[in-house]
């Protein structure tokens, strides 16, 4: 039993060499880096770990329980024969990492294999290798990466299950003892060892890959922040060869370039002696990128440059987006398709995404100063810069600690964003809408206020559809946060209240921050009050959005109580009540 370990734990070198090679594979490495993977990767991954399970296989030893002999791998088990093996160790990696289903059908893989190799214990082993399978993927609900003792401990396990399947239905049964006696002990050290090792090679690599996406994420803020005063001015010649500037000097990119719809706005690095500035676009690629709105990756064959001899070989090539349309793009140069990987196809789009923020709201800007004589709009296309920084400077810090929750920012910026760029052209928006944009800035706030800030949503669903004037409730949280609760240093709290009483929508937001005196209370909304920390300008816009809308009953009604908080609320027709009124 003693030799027959040291030479498992020698073949157990075989097995870790060959995971740590797979794990340098690309799409290994995109499949541990996603927490849901789709029809087709599941499959693709049931195959991968099944076929993991068949090389532990042939590279286990042959063990004759006639002659007690221990042989490496021949082609052919004999009827008395059993393999002492590592096939457990992919199948039981797989329900860990993807779940049962998973697990499942790469213990089928593996199992049906082992069955059709033959001998006695084939049926036993092959539904061994099935149940290790389901076995392990009861552990994936509860955790995705797990500690390597335990690890350790689901895999011995597995094997231990192998070695009873063995002793229960293997025939003819006297020979079933012998053999566990021999190699039971051996396979479940060496294939619970083999299992922590495999999981330890893959987190090092989660690691890696979070390192590295922490890094390009960082990237991108960075460089979206110093393109930002320039495309906030628009998309033409001279915003586009300033911004080109900035990123060939910050990214591994031998050009970069960017087009409107028509012609080349700028490009900077190789190939600038043909690829210049004012002349229309002259790859197939960069219109097919504008034609489908999608991002896009080539080689020099696909690239179609008219000039022949072209030095750029590789290409990324982004869309930039207004209000849904593709009005331009960014594009990366390389010297070879191979520098293109996942990470820079995901920084080259979230960077497009990034500057079309930026060129929606030099958009809005645009409209703000055709329209000055609209309060409304005003208010409705107002992002304050402070936010926005404030909001940059704590995703750059989170990307260093948290990436997910830095991504998860990002969303939430992106979606709040974008809702003040749209709504400008709204009349009535849904609450439900009008909610999502509030969770979006309570998103941001929250991730920046730590644990000091709850907020409780008390919601009527029967409200949802109903309709409002848009940014008529965010800019009441955000003057909730800003003169409300900024001294709050812990248990600051939130209140949204929508509910349906008779004919009316009753909608409040209330805190418990300082409150406001008495006096001020009977000017706010009903005018423009000066005060050390403000005007009031939001809420006397909305007031008179809403008496505008709604008539008198719907002004706004605030009470409020000196270091107790303060409660804003006022109440609209239902829809249709409204509908009743206006005919």
């Amino acid at each position: 039993m003693f030799d027959l370990l040291v030479m498992m734990l020698e073949r157990l070198g075989i097995i870790v060499m060959i995971a740590f090679l797979l794990t340098r594979l690309q799409f290994f490495r995109n499949m541990i880096s996603q927490h849901s993977l789709s029809q087709s990767q599941q499959y693709k991954a049931m195959l991968f770990f099944g076929l993991f399970g068949i090389i532990g296989t042939y590279t286990g030893l042959i063990f004759n329980t006639g002659t007690s002999e221990i042989e490496r791998w021949r082609i052919g088990i004999e009827p008395d024969e059993a393999i002492a093996n590592f096939r457990v160790i992919g199948v039981v990696v797989a329900g860990l990492l993807g779940g049962y289903k998973i697990g499942f059908g790469a213990g089928i893989i593996a199992g049906i294999h082992r069955f059709m190799l033959g001998g006695y214990t084939a049926l036993s082993c092959g539904i061994a290798t099935i149940i290790a399978g389901i076995f392990s993927g009861y552990f994936h609900k509860k955790q995705r990466y797990h500690s390597l003792p335990k690890v350790f401990t689901i895999t011995a396990t597995a094997e231990i299950i192998q070695m009873l399947l063995i002793l229960l239905l293997s025939r003819p049964f006297e020979k079933n003892i012998p053999l566990v006696e021999v190699i039971g002990l051996p396979m479940v050290i060496a294939n619970g060892l083999g299992g922590a090792l495999f999981m330890l090679i893959i987190q090092v690599v989660v690691k890696e890959e979070e390192k590295v996406g922490a890094s390009q994420a960082q990237l991108t803020l960075r460089v979206a922040d110093k393109t930002l005063a320039h495309l906030r001015k628009g998309l033409h010649e001279k915003t586009a060869q300033a911004a080109c500037d900035i990123l060939y000097h910050e990214m591994d990119a031998i050009a970069v370039s960017m087009t409107n719809d028509k012609e080349i706005l700028a490009h900077v690095g190789l190939g600038d002696d043909h690829h210049k500035q004012g002349n229309q676009i002259q790859t197939q690629i960069t219109r097919d990128t504008i034609q489908s709105g999608k991002l896009i990756v080539a080689s020099d064959q696909q690239i179609h440059c008219s000039q022949e001899n072209c030095p750029l070989k590789a290409v990324v090539v982004a869309p930039l987006k207004q209000r849904g349309k593709t009005i331009g793009t960014l594009k990366f140069y390389y010297r070879s398709k191979e520098d293109i990987n996942r990470l820079v196809k995901e920084m080259v789009s979230g960077l497009a995404k990034l500057l079309s923020n930026q060129l929606e709201i030099a958009r809005a800007e645009e409209a703000l100063q055709l329209a000055r004589e609209s309060e409304i709009n005003a208010l409705q296309a107002q992002i304050k810069p402070h936010f926005l920084f404030n909001t940059l400077n704590t995703i750059t810090s989170l990307v260093r600690i948290d990436p997910m929750k830095a991504r998860q920012l990002l969303v939430s910026l992106s979606h709040f964003l974008r809702q003040n760029l749209t709504v400008t052209t709204e009349k009535e928006i849904t609450i439900e809408q009008e909610l999502k944009h509030v969770q979006a800035y309570l998103d941001i706030e929250q991730t920046r206020f730590h644990d000091r800030l709850h907020v409780a949503y008390h919601i009527d669903e029967s409200c949802l559809q109903e309709t409002v004037p848009p940014l008529i409730l965010q800019p009441i949280v955000e003057n909730a946060m800003k003169h409300g609760l900024k001294d709050k240093k812990e248990d600051a709290h939130i209140h949204i209240h929508i509910s349906k009483e008779g004919q009316s929508i009753q909608i409040a937001v209330t805190d418990n921050g300082k409150g406001i005196q008495e006096e001020q209370i009977q000017l706010i909304g009903k005018k423009v009050v000066s005060s050390s920390t403000g005007t009031g300008m939001a809420l006397y816009n909305i007031n008179r959005r809403l008496t505008m809308k709604f008539g008198e009953q719907a002004q706004l009604v605030i009470a409020s109580k000196i270091n107790e908080g303060t409660s804003v609320q006022f109440s609209i027709p239902a829809r249709e009540h409204q509908t009743e009124e206006e005919s």
